[in-house]
């Protein structure tokens, strides 16, 4: 485990944590007024390795060349040149920390770090860290990386055992959709960012999705913007299908494959042969592999095993489920197939705000 500790005077400004992978929704902006919950498990950090707040350069005035080197290939409002590799804590993780009062920027109900790092450290006075905690916004502590540095903690290791620590049928992360009948913030932004892979790796062949939840999942948005598809006229349709640890191999194998990314490393499960792979978070993975319906009636009697209780009811959306739009962009340009014509065209119709106003 580590101990995060300012880089001015050694003092200690975090709790012990150990490393997990940074999760797709880090920096998502969800709903209007919603207050969102805290974003990182406590005991637990991750490291987000691209460039993240000021300074920020214009797209014209960086350019498709300089862009490209620093891994965007599409048009972006801006680009970030701040220092990467902004560490992110659980607010009740730090310690030591005292915030600053002329950078308390906030849009209604909290922070937003829209004036740069708010934390202080309390003995020596460095900026060190941003609190987030405004509506919308997922509650969090980024620590600066020039201003903290990490030192091993007294207590044992968290140890990765490979895949042993992938979700499974018997633990799987929050459902998709909760008893209201609203969306998993978290559903959405890995929609987001699994439809952009998605969509490079059909290369613009329409995809034959199965029924259940990756029919809610990916079904309207692959509809909406592969309606005729890229490839030659007559070509058969992809087939996709959940792969990975505790699962069979497909037989026949399919042309995509949705794999897990590691919990603690965020490394993507690695399949066989040459077959396309889009990664997801494992949580979002382990309820497409290990799906758990409800019966949508009651059971009398004993329940057989494998059956479910009806009580709760069964959890049913009130509305389709809306990818995230920008980090459906964010990954997209990230990806160097956008380059390719046909994508660059999905890229430029949902960037446009007219475009699509039912999907995203």
């Amino acid at each position: 485990m580590t101990v995060f500790v300012c880089a001015g005077c050694d003092a200690v400004l975090s709790a012990p944590v150990s490393q997990v992978a940074l999760p797709v929704h880090a920096h998502q902006e969800w709903g209007n007024g919603v207050l969102l919950p805290v974003l990182m498990e406590s005991g637990t950090y991750a490291v987000d390795p691209a460039p993240w707040g000021p300074p920020w350069r214009r797209w014209s005035e960086v350019g498709e060349h300089e862009a490209a080197a620093r891994g965007v290939f599409a048009p972006v409002y801006a680009l970030s040149y701040g220092i990467p590799g902004a560490i992110v804590v659980a607010p009740g993780d730090t310690r030591g920390t005292v915030l600053i009062p002329d950078r308390c920027s906030g849009y209604c109900c909290g922070l937003d770090g829209g004036d740069g790092p708010n934390l202080a450290c309390e003995r020596c006075g460095r900026a060190v860290a941003t609190r987030i905690d405004d509506c919308s916004l997922w509650q969090v502590v980024w620590f600066a990386p020039d201003a903290v540095r990490g030192l091993p903690a007294d207590e044992p290791a968290a140890r990765t055992v490979g895949w042993e620590v992938a979700p499974t049928r018997e633990r799987q992360g929050p459902p998709p959709v909760d008893q209201t009948g609203q969306w998993s913030p978290q559903w959405e932004a890995a929609a987001g960012a699994g439809l952009a892979h998605l969509l490079a790796a059909s290369s613009g062949t329409p995809v034959d999705v199965p029924d259940g939840l990756l029919s809610d999942l990916f079904g309207r948005a692959l509809d909406a913007l592969l309606p005729g598809g890229a490839a030659p006229a007559g070509a058969p349709a992809k087939t996709m299908a959940p792969a990975g640890p505790g699962l069979p191999v497909p037989d026949p194998a399919p042309d995509i494959v949705l794999v897990p990314r590691h919990p603690r490393t965020g490394d993507p499960w690695q399949p066989s042969g040459t077959v396309q792979a889009v990664p997801l978070p494992a949580e979002v993975w382990a309820h497409l592999a290990f799906p758990r319906e409800r019966l949508p009636v009651p059971v009398t009697g004993g329940l057989p095993d494998g059956v479910l209780r009806d009580d709760p009811p069964p959890m049913r959306p009130w509305r389709p489920l809306w990818p995230d739009r920008e980090i459906f962009l964010d990954t997209l340009a990230r990806l160097p197939a956008v380059r390719k014509p046909w994508l660059r065209g999905v890229y430029d119709r949902v960037r446009d705000r007219r475009s699509y106003p039912h999907l995203f």
